[in-house]
């Protein structure tokens, strides 16, 4: 039975304070219900947030790391770093990755390869710009984002991917895809995996939505069969508004 899982991505938000208040904030309403709760602080509050937490069923996870175990990398961190920390999953793919900082499916590919080799668990993001939908395109783009970076996997890798379906043009703006929007993307998404491995491991595999969730709109959201969790950006830097999207199910 696959997991529902609720990850909120503080993406360049929070400093050593304000993490340290936050996480407070949120054990304090943790309810340890059946969803799995994952938090993602930048990489200088990784170490506290593991710290804290330690003893709650309250996750970490970094927001990016790079393919390379150690080397002349200034700037980046490894998967062995965050192992060093107790950080077992990392986000790769986000969108403001691939737009701000130019990542490309293959160099994707690399990161999850070297995130899996390191038993780490790997929330990865893809999604459709508003031109691609726009054209009827999406599926394409979809597929194609997973196909190149995920699908030289061997089939037990996959019991350490987390899927994340991101629209870029619902991320940050406001935009939300309707919750129906949202099941017929992520019906093609397990039919995609099934297709490519097995209609086991695609049953098996949660799949976020990320976009502009709220606590106004994620029950619907979240209602839908193949909807198992989100992908939560600006309202996880609220503890209670956080919350309320986790008890959405």
């Amino acid at each position: 039975m696959r997991k529902q899982i609720v990850a909120g991505n503080w993406k360049m938000n929070k400093d050593y304070v304000d993490s340290e208040n936050l996480i407070s904030k949120l054990l304090s309403l943790h309810n340890h219900s059946a969803t799995e709760v994952i938090i993602a602080p930048p990489f200088t509050n990784l170490l506290a947030a593991t710290n804290a937490l330690k003893g709650s069923s309250i996750g970490v996870a970094a927001q990016n790391m790079h393919f390379a175990e150690h080397g002349a990398y200034t700037g980046e961190i490894s998967a062995t770093m965050l192992n060093s920390v107790g950080v077992k999953t990392v986000i790769l793919g986000h969108s403001e990755r691939r737009a701000y900082f130019n990542e490309t499916d293959d160099f994707l590919a690399q990161k999850v390869e070297a995130a899996i080799e390191n038993s780490m668990r790997v929330i990865f993001c893809f999604g459709e710009e508003l031109a691609d939908r726009k054209a009827g395109q999406e599926n394409n783009i979809v597929a194609s984002q997973i196909e190149k970076a995920l699908f030289n996997l061997p089939s037990e890798a996959w019991t350490n991917i987390v899927l994340a379906y991101e629209p870029v043009w619902a991320i940050g703006t406001g935009e939300t895809a309707t919750p129906e929007q949202a099941q017929d993307m992520h019906a093609f998404i397990r039919q995609t995996v099934a297709n490519q491995y097995s209609s086991e491991i695609a049953n098996n595999l949660s799949i976020l939505y990320g976009g502009s969730v709220k606590s106004t709109n994620a029950k619907d959201i979240f209602s839908k069969p193949d909807v198992d969790g989100g992908l939560i950006g600006g309202a996880s830097l609220d503890a209670e508004h956080f919350y309320a999207i986790v008890n959405s199910f």
